[in-house]
Order: structure tokens, then sequence, then C-alpha cells
């Protein structure tokens, strides 16, 4: 039986395990874990999920009002216009770093809302703005002041859940992404109706009743954003020690880690971390130019803008579906990169399609059927590779840091595809769908190269462990703790 049971730990160094004071939480509280997940889920995925769908409604709902006279009412030429894209992201990556780590200073009941509150502000200025220079300045603060939320919450995610548990999590609250592409294109459709109430043009009441949606549903999270597990009222004592056990037993996640500069320093040494923001790096152009040009493509496919609005919808629905039936399976299954190289190959068949389509006008339907194979291949590839510095990656502060660094890094992508499409290659896009093209072919290469690291790495550990059994647990001492993912019996999710 000891034999059986070092072979054991040496296959599965980062398996955990609960002690027997734990099983002991489990038979005395009469917590049962299946049922507490349920809560959390419950309490914690709707919250967070409502905030993304918002962020990324706000965020991509320009491509909708561009159809509805956007450019044209404030004057502004095709490539102004994608300028002001490419200041978003600017923005955002300037700022995403900075705002994890205040997320670690403060607390995510404070820090998720009021993020949220201010880039409804200023998502509800676009709708009152008049001039080209107030949209540049308007799209560049709404990428600050949405920088924070995605990293923010996959960092407050790892608080509560088992490293096996993050992915299927992140992959539900990123599916929001697509959905809000759906709910996006409805809401445009019903919106743009109001033109000319109160002398606004429709595009302007999509940017002021969106923006102020926001807010509202931002004051409210005040109430339905929780802290962490120790802090919350609405976990018993005994949910809260058993929540606490096994966190302890499997990461970094009770551990009370101090924020320093040493460890924003180890995850910049990090070659793994600098590939999981290539890896996203690779998916966010095509997930950016999709999301911000779909309506436009679908339109100079010689559709009416009310139609392409209408269109849009069932590329990203079902995009949403094929997200959480691809998450579940890659939970079930506990793989990432196999899973992400599928979808992502799927994408590249999307665009191959989009690309040899030499007349759209002519043949629209083949286009729109390239648009869904390329939004059932990006978004559940993205949210993929997204949840995986959240269970790879510890200690606290270096996987806070990780996180902001893989959007970061990542949405340097979003910022050069911006430029991408512009009028003059209407309606064929060989520009825009090549470099996506190749954007894609390029994360096959790297997630592929990551993947080859973390098996090596694991192999590595497993060599150590059988030289070493007397290895204690990454989680038995501080200066295991301070090892992280550098621990022998820190296992990499592959």
């Amino acid at each position: 039986m000891a034999s059986e049971k070092k072979d054991e730990e040496v296959e599965r160094p980062g398996a955990s395990t609960l002690s027997d004071s734990d099983i002991e939480i489990i038979a005395e509280g009469g917590v049962n874990e299946k049922r507490l997940l349920r809560k959390l889920d419950l309490r914690l995925l709707p919250a967070v999920s409502i905030l993304y769908l918002l962020s990324f409604l706000d965020r991509s709902n320009v491509a909708n009002a561009r159809i509805e006279g956007l450019t044209t009412d404030l004057g502004m030429t095709g490539n102004q216009y994608l300028t002001g894209l490419t200041l978003y992201f600017i923005g955002y990556v300037l700022f995403e770093v900075p705002c994890n780590i205040v997320l670690k200073r403060t607390t995510p009941k404070f820090w998720l809302p009021t993020l949220t509150i201010a880039w409804g502000i200023v998502a509800t200025l676009m709708g009152v703005t008049q001039n080209l220079a107030g949209f540049f300045v308007v799209r560049f603060f709404l990428g600050v002041t949405e920088s924070g939320l995605f990293p923010g919450v996959v960092y407050y995610l790892s608080m509560w859940y088992k490293r096996d548990e993050r992915q299927y999590r992140i992959s539900l609250f990123f599916s929001c992404a697509s959905l809000a592409g759906a709910f996006g294109g409805i809401l445009a459709w019903g919106i743009a109706h109001m033109r000319h109430v109160g002398g606004y043009n429709g595009w302007r009441w999509i940017f002021i009743l969106e923006g102020l949606l926001t807010i509202i549903i931002a004051i409210i999270a005040y109430w339905f954003i929780s802290n962490y597990p120790e802090t919350v009222s609405w976990l018993s004592k005994d949910e809260r020690a058993f929540i606490q056990a096994r966190l302890r037993a499997d990461s970094d996640s009770t551990n009370d880690e101090k924020f320093t500069w040493s460890a924003v320093l180890k995850a910049c040494k990090d070659i793994k971390i600098w590939l999981y923001g290539a890896c996203f790096h690779t998916m966010s152009l095509p997930l950016y130019t999709l999301s911000l040009f779909l309506p436009t493509i679908i339109r100079d496919m010689g559709y009416t803008s009310a139609q392409s609005q209408l269109l849009t919808i069932p590329p990203y629905a079902v995009a949403t579906i094929f997200t959480i039936v691809w998450a579940v399976l890659a939970e079930r299954y506990k793989r990432r990169a196999l899973f992400t190289l599928s979808t992502t190959s799927l994408a590249i068949v999307g665009y191959i399609i989009l690309l040899a389509n030499k007349d759209p006008t002519a043949r629209p339907g083949v286009s729109y059927a390239g648009t869904f194979l390329a939004a059932m291949g990006i978004y559940p590839s993205v949210a993929l590779v997204l949840s995986w510095p959240a269970v790879n990656v510890s200690g606290q502060t270096k996987r806070a840091t990780a996180n902001a660094m893989q959007i970061s890094i990542g949405n340097l992508g979003a910022v050069i595809g911006t430029q991408l499409y512009r009028p003059k290659t209407a309606p064929r896009y060989m520009l825009g769908h090549s470099v996506a093209l190749a954007y894609l072919v390029g994360n096959l290469i790297v997630v592929s190269a990551l993947w080859r690291i973390l098996v090596r790495e694991n192999k590595t550990k497993v060599e150590h462990l059988a030289a070493h059994p007397e290895t204690r647990g990454f989680h038995d001492s501080e200066e295991d703790l301070k090892l992280g993912d550098e621990h022998p019996r820190w296992h990499f999710n592959t």
C-alpha cells in the first residue's frame, strides 16, 4: 500500500488530498462538497458574469453604432474611426497591471463595482460626444476603466475554487463575451428605432441607454459582489472552514500573502507567463476584430443595417453554447492545449472560407457561414487560454500579475487588429482576414510550445520526487509556499 501511494504521488505531484481533520469537518459540520460548490456558483458566477457582459457590451457596441450613423454624424473618416478603436486598447493595456495591484490591496466588493460605475459613466458620455476629439478621449478612458475587470475576476475566482475547478468557471464567465454580442445585436436593432427621439440619432441612444444600464447595475453590485471566503456572511462557520481546508490542500489561496514587488518581478522572469500572454495575443486579434467589425462585415455582404444587426445574433449565440460545451469537455478530460488547438483549427477553417469567397455580395451565405465557424472557434479557445494562468500560477501576487500581464500582452494584438479592416478593403477584407488567419496559425505554434514546456517541467518534477520521496507538500511551510509553482509537488495542467 505504501509503495502504491508513493507511485501515485510521483505520477500526480499536484494532486490534492484532504487531511483527517478536513474530513472531520465534513462529518461534524454536515458540509456536502457538491452542494457547497453549487452554492458558490450561484452566489459568485452570476454576479461577475453580469458585469463582464456589460463590459463587453459597452466596448463592442461601437460596431453597432457605426452602421447606424456614428461616423457620418461625427464627420470622421473610416481610418479615424479605426484610430478610436485603437485608443481603447492602448488605455486597456496601460492600466491592466496597476488595476490588479489595486485589487490586491483593496477588496473585490469595493473595486469591481467601482470600476463598473466608472466605465458606465464613460460609456454613457459616448452618446453625447459631439466631435472627433471627444470620440478619441472617451474611447481611451473606456479602455482605462474597463481594464481591471477581467484579470481581476480571474484572480478573484482563483481565491474561491480549487485549481481543477477554475477553468470551467472562467470559461462560463467568459462566455458572456459572445453572449454580449448576441444581446448587442438585439438591443442595437431595437434602440436604433429611437432615432430622432429627443433630437438624438439612434446610435447615440445605443450608448446612452446601455451606459445607464451599466451604472444602475454597478450600484446594485456593491450589495451582490462578495469578498473572500473567510469574510462573507452567507457561509456558515463550517462551510468557511471546509472551503479553507480544501483550498489549503490544493493551492495557495488560503495563504495570507502580502503584496511584494519581488513577486511581481518573479512573474516577469517566468517564460511560461510570457507564453500565456502570447497565447492570448494570438487570439485577441481575431477575437476583437470579429466583435468590432462583424456588423460591418455582414452589412458589406449586401444586407441593410437593420438586417446586419439581427444577423450578428446567430453566430454569437452558437459560439456561446459551444464555449460552454467545450469548457465542460476540457474540464472533464483535464486538457487545455489539445482542446485549444482543436477550436483554433476550426476558426482557421472559418477564415479560409471568408478569404476563398471572392465576391461576398454575390455569395453572402458562404461568407456568413465562415463567420459562424470563426466565432465557434475563437471564443472557446480564448476561454481556455485565459483560464490557464489561474490554474497553473502560484503564489497570489505572482498569479494576479500573471493574469494582468496575459491580458496586457494579449490586447496588444487587439491594438494591431483595430487598424486592419479598412473601408477600402471592403467587402472581401483581404488584409484583415489574412492577418487574423496568420495569428490563428501563430496560436497553434505558441500553444504547442507552451504545452511542450509544461510537459517537460512536469516530467522534471516527477523525476525529482522519485529521487526525493521525502519532499514535503507545497503548503507545508512558509518556505514551501514561497516556492509557489516552482515547488516539486506543484503539477502544471497541460
